[in-house]
């Protein structure tokens, strides 16, 4: 069984996953695109994982969209997606919230339909190790 530890942007909220994950998919829906404000979300799931919050729980929110099953928890002060446990305790947890590595990879992408546009050819754009000059 492995331990994972993660914390938000401004390090309030802090915790530890307990377990192994089941899957980690990036999520190409219109929902994760506007709650990540990214062209995907990159989301790892357990059924068996536990959750420990460390510190910061009483900052954490949540936001289901109505009538969905579209879920995002969030650090109060800082807007950090952060864990949550959804239903039937299914455990998301964000793969950028995380401070272990991972060795899991990305099992599959997931609603392409709903692929942005300019999602496409990502890997054709320039890389650069830092801001570019």
């Amino acid at each position: 069984m492995a331990n994972y530890l993660g914390s938000c942007l401004c390090g309030t909220v802090k915790f530890e996953v307990q377990g192994d994950f089941d899957s980690f998919y990036l999520c190409h829906c219109k929902h994760c695109q506007k709650d990540t404000g990214s062209a995907h979300a990159a989301n790892l799931f357990s059924t068996s994982a536990t959750l420990v919050w460390q510190s910061g729980e009483d900052v954490v929110a949540s936001f289901t969209l109505p009538n969905t099953h579209h879920n995002k928890s969030f650090c109060q002060l800082c807007g950090s997606a952060v864990p949550s446990v959804q239903a039937a305790g299914l455990l998301v947890v964000p793969a950028g919230s995380l401070d272990t590595d991972i060795s899991i990879l990305p099992t599959a992408h997931i609603f392409l339909s709903s692929r942005a546009a300019w999602d496409d050819k990502l890997g054709s754009a320039p890389q650069f190790e830092r801001l570019p000059e």
